[in-house]
């Protein structure tokens, strides 16, 4: 069977295949062959007078209050490998992602773009895993690959009561999808504050086959009499009283994994 160029690495490298890498960004909305970098009249055209056409007349868009902007539509089936965002304005947990696949009428990510960078109380911070880094300023990196089979769309709405600059580049590849492949989602919650001695529940709800990725939490203490330890309780098919699993985790503790 011939290589799609899905799930790359150094190991595959050298491997070929049929795949058509494609990128979106303000410079090219459609993630077209050779249109990249046409913008005469993008919103640094001012700043770019003296270098012209070609150089980053359009790096960024301007989403306005209560407005939302789609940051990708994308036709055929492939994979996204790599999301790219930086949030010059605007507020980190009222700036909302949404992505829908195959047409979807309602999203398989929603969550506070933030919060999706594992960056909560609206302060960024530093993170390095394999599925996702934050760099200093603010430098959003997803590495999360989500196939898709006929369509991918990307949205922002900005929630917050000034304008939202977003500078972003999601790169992505048109190949086969295998029928194996599983879609992308992610949620978010928030119960502020937490009732005493209540258990929150994390994820519930999920059904069919699947993998459990990770969880970030933001965790906040109220009190100085503890110190945000705590088990994470896993209940799996059909479960009763007592989980399938239990594990002790400390506060602020990335679960990404399988």
């Amino acid at each position: 069977m011939a290589f799609s160029g899905l799930g790359m690495h150094l190991g595959n490298l050298s491997r070929l295949s049929n795949a058509l890498t494609r990128s979106i960004s303000p410079e090219n909305f459609t993630g077209e062959k050779g249109k990249g970098g046409m913008s005469v009249d993008g919103p640094a055209a001012r700043q770019a007078r003296d270098l012209g056409q070609g150089w980053k007349v359009s790096p960024y868009v301007v989403i306005e209050p209560g407005a939302t902007f789609t940051l990708a539509d994308i036709a055929g089936q492939g994979a996204i490998q790599q999301i790219w965002m930086t949030l010059a304005r605007g507020r980190l947990r009222h700036s909302i992602l949404r992505i829908y696949w195959d047409d979807q009428e309602q999203p398989s990510v929603e969550c506070p773009a933030g919060d999706f960078f594992a960056c909560g109380w609206e302060e960024f911070a530093q993170v390095s895993s394999l599925a996702v880094c934050v760099n200093p300023g603010r430098a959003f990196n997803c590495y999360w690959e989500m196939p898709f089979r006929q369509r991918a769309r990307f949205t922002l709405e900005n929630r917050s009561e000034e304008q939202l600059t977003v500078y972003y580049q999601i790169n992505y590849t048109l190949t086969e999808v295998p029928e194996d492949c599983a879609y992308f989602h992610a949620q978010f919650r928030r119960t502020n504050p937490l009732p005493y001695k209540d258990v929150y529940t994390i994820l519930d709800g999920v059904t069919g086959r699947g993998h459990y990725a990770g969880t970030y939490m933001a965790w906040g203490v109220n009190n100085n009499g503890w110190w945000g330890e705590g088990e994470i309780k896993f209940f799996i098919d059909g479960d009763g009283e007592f989980p399938d699993d239990l594990r002790h985790r400390h506060r602020r503790l990335f679960l990404w994994g399988v």
